[in-house]
């Protein structure tokens, strides 16, 4: 008989079990806190997409559209994408379901993408962001209250002091076009030394090779011109309010005037909050303005601030939860002892108290199991114990025992 091949999972994949699962939903539990204190209504949205929804709000020309997507065709024909990203997504349904009447809408939701990249620390292709999202409000106030939202995330995990919040604006359209040709033009004058691919991006998307990563490019990104002085008025008058705003609420803040975004569609606000802990995996949670990405999707102009953050690299960094532990573990000795401890577990359960029951084994091993377990007490449910109509609860801290009655061990083992 041929031996059957053991599946093995899809590269870049993960599967998680105990303190790695506790790590991934302590960074879930706390975003759900905190987005309720700050009002963001909780979203759902679609895993999978028209193509058509990333192709515009991404961009055909960059690498996320170009390589890394995973898209396909339906039995349709129709060609259908696995996100890649949480915001696409959100901004088609606020066009097409109906969310535009609830502007200004402060939502938030969390749930996998997938990129086919190469894998490496804190990098999967199937991997889990958090995202949240103040759409339909073009004011300083509502980058502040992103931003805000984004800070009280990382103290709630222990990461204030490990984290570096990276500012800086993008302005507005005018601002923005300047900019770009003049970096156009300082560029291509060295455009020789670059690397290949600031050459390709020099004439489709000159901002980018400011963030380049290749070490040659970066003494000119270096000596680039910065974007304050081609900022309108306007536009200078909005980052100080956000600046300000920033400043007032306590959030501490770093210029990073070589943090943009490529696309056309993000204006002014561009944040992220980066460590030195993770290598070259350095930004745990980035986002910024994107007053344009609306029409892109054929809608009306709508303003909107966002941001998200990587579920496992963020989970790298939080210390581990305390272990789930039952309140009790239930012993049952014998045939009669097992047919009532499934009643007592159910019963218990019921009324809100966390119980398991040891199934296998003789005395020693299933006192061993509940010990191992991490609970409290141990019930201990013999013939005997059945007859009188109750159980005995060992505490097994102290070690003390006392027989309660079935009926009263709910209230017991609250005390």
């Amino acid at each position: 008989m041929a031996k059957i091949e053991t599946p093995q999972p899809v590269r870049g994949t993960q599967s998680l079990l105990g303190e790695e699962a506790d790590r991934f939903h302590a960074v879930i539990s706390a975003f759900d806190r905190v987005r309720r204190l700050f009002g963001f209504r909780r979203v759902e949205v679609p895993v999978i997409e028209p193509t058509a929804v990333f192709a515009r709000t991404i961009g055909e020309t960059t690498d996320v559209v170009s390589k890394e997507m995973y898209s396909f065709e339906d039995r349709s024909g129709d060609s259908i994408t696995l996100r890649p990203e949480l915001t696409a997504g959100i901004a088609r349904a606020y066009i097409s379901e109906g969310w535009q009447q609830h502007a200004p809408l402060k939502i938030a939701t969390w749930g996998a993408a997938f990129r086919y990249e190469r894998p490496q620390k804190g990098r999967f292709r199937q991997f889990h962001q958090l995202d949240a999202e103040i759409l339909g409000a073009g004011e300083p106030a509502a980058d502040v209250e992103a931003i805000g939202l984004a800070a009280q995330l990382l103290a709630e995990l222990g990461l204030s002091e490990r984290s570096t919040l990276h500012l800086n604006t993008l302005g507005d359209p005018e601002t923005r076009t300047k900019w770009r040709d003049a970096l156009h033009a300082h560029f291509s004058k060295h455009r020789a030394a670059l690397s290949d691919e600031s050459q390709s991006r020099l004439d489709r998307n000159p901002l980018r090779i400011l963030d380049s990563k290749a070490h040659q490019d970066w003494p000119f990104a270096d000596s680039a011109p910065g974007i304050d002085d081609f900022l309108t008025v306007e536009a200078g008058q909005f980052f100080e309010a956000v600046t300000k705003g920033l400043d007032a609420a306590g959030i501490a803040w770093v210029r990073e005037p070589r943090l943009v975004r490529g696309l056309d569609y993000y204006r002014h606000t561009a944040f992220e909050f980066v460590t030195e802990e993770l290598g070259a995996q350095a930004q745990l949670l980035g986002g910024g303005r994107y007053d344009g990405l609306m029409e892109s999707l054929g809608g009306p102009h709508t303003p909107a601030i966002g941001w998200a953050a990587g579920i496992e690299r963020l989970a790298m960094m939080v210390d581990a939860p305390a272990s789930e532990r039952p309140d009790a573990v239930i012993v049952p000795l014998g045939e009669a002892g097992e047919q009532v401890a499934t009643k007592v577990l159910a019963s218990l359960r019921s009324q809100g108290i966390a119980a398991d029951m040891a199934f296998r084994g003789n005395m020693k091993k299933r006192m061993a199991k509940a010990d191992a377990a991490g609970a409290r007490f141990a019930l201990i449910i013999g013939e005997s114990e059945v007859e009188a109509g109750v159980a005995q609860v060992k505490d097994l801290q102290s070690g003390e025992q006392n027989a309660i009655a079935f009926d009263k061990l709910a209230e017991a083992l609250r005390r």
